[in-house]
C-alpha cells in the first residue's frame, strides 16, 4: 500500500437528474426525477425533500408536489459518463471505471507531469464543469476505500483530501453508512446495537460482528473501519457475472407480480450474454421484501445456458422456493437475476434426448435449441430496428411495470 494519498475516487453528481437539467436549461434549479411510477433518480433539489431511489412515484409527489418527473436519455447518460472517465484517462492510464458515473484512479508517478494529486483533482472537476457542464465530486486518499467515502463526504461539488496522517481520526467520525458494503439492512443491525458511527464499529468485538452479519462480512467490515484496504486500481475488469434488477416499490409477492418483472430482467441479461457469446452456469435470483430484508436463492445447472426463457424459468423457481420459505413476507420491493460462472458459448451443442431429471434447463435439447433460435430471431430484429420493435407477450404489454436496465445499478448493488 502505498504511503501517499494518491487514488481518486471521482463521483458525478446527481448524475441523470444532472444530464437532464443540462439538456433542458428551464428543469435547472427544480426539483426533478428520472422515472415515473418508479424514483430512479433525483436531483439535489428534490433530494432536500426526501426524494430518494428507489421510490414510489406518488410518495415522491407526496413529499414534494413540485417535483417534474422526466423520462430520461439513456444514450446521453452514457456520452457524458463516458466524456467524464476519459478526462480521468487524460492523467493517467490507471483508471478503474465502477459504474457510468464513477472511477477509481491511481495518480502515483504522474506528479511530475500534474502536479500533486489534489492539483490533479481539481483540475479533473475543473475540466468536467467546463467541458460537460456537470459537476463532480473527487475523494483522494491512500486507499480505494478511503477516498470513496472522501468523495461522499465532498459532495455535492467537493474535493476532500484525506491525510494519511490523520486518515482514522477523519474516517471514526463519519456515520457507519458511508461505508462500503453497509446498506440500509446492515445498518440498521448495527444501529440495534447502538453503533452509528464507523468509529464505533471500530471498536466492536469481532464476536458481536460475526453475530451480526456473519464471519465474512464482520471481518470485512471491521478491517475496512481501520482503513486495512489492501486493494489495487484494475483496470482490465472482465465480467464474472451479469445481472440486473428492478425496484418494484410495494407490490404483493404474487406469480402475477413476479412472473412478468423476471421475464423483462432474463430478456435483458440473456439479449446481453448472447450478444457477448457467453452463456452462464449459475443462476441467482434475489428477492427483497418491503421492509428492505432480502434473500437470494442460487442454481448451479450442468450446462450454461442464456436463452431468456430458460433463465426467466429457473429465476421463477428459485423465487417461488424464497417466497415459501417466507410465507408471513406478503409485498416484495426488489426482484434482481445474477447470471454466474461465465463461458464463452459461440455456438450450440446439440444434445440426444437421455430422459436426464435436469433435461428440461438444458440449452441442447430440442425445446433448448428451439428457444436459443427464438432468440437470436428477436436479437436481430432488434438490432435493425430496436429494442422495443420485439419483445416478450407479458412484457411487452406492460412496460409501466419494468424499470429501464440502464438504472439497474441505482437499486442495491449486492447480489
Amino acid at each position: 500500500m502505498a504511503d501517499a494519498a494518491t487514488i481518486l475516487h471521482a463521483d458525478l453528481d446527481a448524475f441523470y437528474a444532472s444530464v437532464e437539467q443540462l439538456l433542458d436549461p428551464s428543469l435547472r434549479g427544480k426539483p426533478i426525477a428520472v422515472g415515473g411510477g418508479i424514483v430512479l433518480a433525483a436531483s439535489y433539489e428534490a433530494k432536500a425533500f426526501g426524494v430518494r431511489s428507489p421510490m414510489p412515484g406518488w410518495k415522491a409527489k407526496e413529499l414534494c408536489p413540485e417535483l417534474i418527473f422526466v423520462g430520461g436519455h439513456f444514450d446521453q447518460y452514457s456520452h457524458y459518463g463516458d466524456a467524464a472517465i476519459k478526462i480521468l484517462g487524460d492523467f493517467t492510464p490507471r483508471v478503474e471505471r465502477i459504474s457510468i458515473d464513477e472511477a477509481f484512479a491511481d495518480v502515483a508517478g504522474t506528479e511530475h507531469l500534474f502536479g500533486p494529486p489534489a492539483t490533479i483533482a481539481a483540475t479533473i472537476r475543473q475540466r468536467v464543469r467546463e467541458e460537460l457542464g456537470l459537476a463532480i465530486s473527487v475523494g483522494v486518499a491512500r486507499t480505494k476505500h478511503l477516498a470513496k467515502i472522501g468523495s461522499q463526504v465532498a459532495k455535492p461539488d467537493g474535493l476532500v483530501v484525506v491525510d494519511p496522517a490523520h486518515e482514522i481520526e477523519f474516517l471514526h467520525a463519519l456515520p457507519v453508512e458511508l461505508m462500503w458494503g453497509v446498506g440500509p439492512v446492515t445498518r440498521e443491525k448495527l444501529a440495534g446495537e447502538g453503533i452509528s458511527t464507523i468509529g464505533q464499529l471500530a471498536q466492536t468485538s469481532s464476536g458481536l460482528l460475526t453475530r451480526l452479519l456473519g464471519p465474512a462480512a464482520g471481518d470485512k467490515l471491521a478491517a475496512l473501519a481501520w482503513n486495512r484496504d489492501a486493494r489495487h486500481i484494475v483496470t482490465d475488469r472482465r465480467a464474472h457475472s451479469a445481472g440486473a434488477q428492478s425496484a418494484l416499490g410495494r407490490k404483493p409477492a404474487v406469480e402475477a407480480v413476479f412472473r412478468p418483472a423476471l421475464l423483462h430482467l432474463a430478456d435483458r441479461i440473456g439479449s446481453r450474454l448472447r450478444a457477448k457469446l457467453l452463456s452462464g452456469r449459475t443462476i441467482t435470483a434475489r428477492v427483497r421484501f418491503a421492509d428492505l430484508r432480502a434473500v437470494t436463492r442460487s442454481l448451479t445447472l450442468p450446462a450454461p445456458i442464456s436463452a431468456t426463457s430458460t433463465l426467466a424459468e429457473v429465476a421463477e423457481e428459485l423465487v417461488r422456493g424464497a417466497l415459501a420459505d417466507h410465507r408471513d413476507e406478503r409485498f416484495i420491493s426488489l426482484l434482481a437475476i445474477s447470471v454466474g460462472h461465465l463461458e464463452r458459448q459461440p455456438m450450440l451443442q446439440l444434445e440426444l434426448p437421455l430422459g436426464l431429471g435436469d433435461e428440461k434447463h438444458r440449452p441442447g435439447t430440442r425445446r433448448g435449441a428451439a428457444r436459443w433460435m427464438a432468440d437470436k430471431a428477436v436479437d436481430k430484429v432488434r438490432d435493425r430496428f430496436g429494442w422495443d420493435a420485439i419483445g416478450y407477450g407479458p412484457v411487452a404489454l406492460d412496460k409501466a411495470r419494468s424499470v429501464p436496465d440502464a438504472f439497474r445499478e441505482l437499486a442495491e448493488k449486492e447480489l
